[in-house]
């Protein structure tokens, strides 16, 4: 019995750690705003009306490690935000002011210390209609 019941706790875990973008990380998404450490109003493509976009990653057992956000569009760094990681859940966020002319695909890659990459997300910036 003890066995059949560590067997579904492991199921049950494994599970929940399927639906993490990554072993370390449990969301990422793009948002319009972030209050009170929670991403508001997920977004994975925007007008370029809105000048400002937020990346939520929510970062787990990293503790003592650091993180950065890497921002690309067309193949060059727009923006490297580097983040201690203090804690066993670590919630962190960076933002980047878009131009209404930088429209087309950008990218978001989220980097260990060793500067490998942990998780690319990316965003369609549109022209307002």
């Amino acid at each position: 019995m003890k066995k059949i019941i560590v067997l579904l706790f492991l199921l049950l875990v494994k599970s929940a750690l399927a639906q993490w973008p990554h072993e370390n990380i449990s969301k990422a998404v793009f948002a319009k705003s972030v209050e009170d450490r929670a991403p508001i109003e997920i977004v994975t493509e925007m007008d370029n009306s809105l000048g400002k976009i937020y990346f939520f990653t929510n970062i787990r057992h990293l503790t003592g490690d650091k993180i950065t956000h890497r921002w690309i569009y067309k193949d060059k760094v727009k923006a490297e935000i580097s983040f201690d990681i203090k804690g066993k859940r670590w919630r962190v966020w960076s933002s980047k002011n878009l131009w209404h002319t930088w429209i087309g695909a950008w990218q978001v890659d989220v980097l260990n210390a060793k500067g490998d990459v942990l998780l690319s997300k990316t965003f369609e910036y549109k022209k307002e209609l």
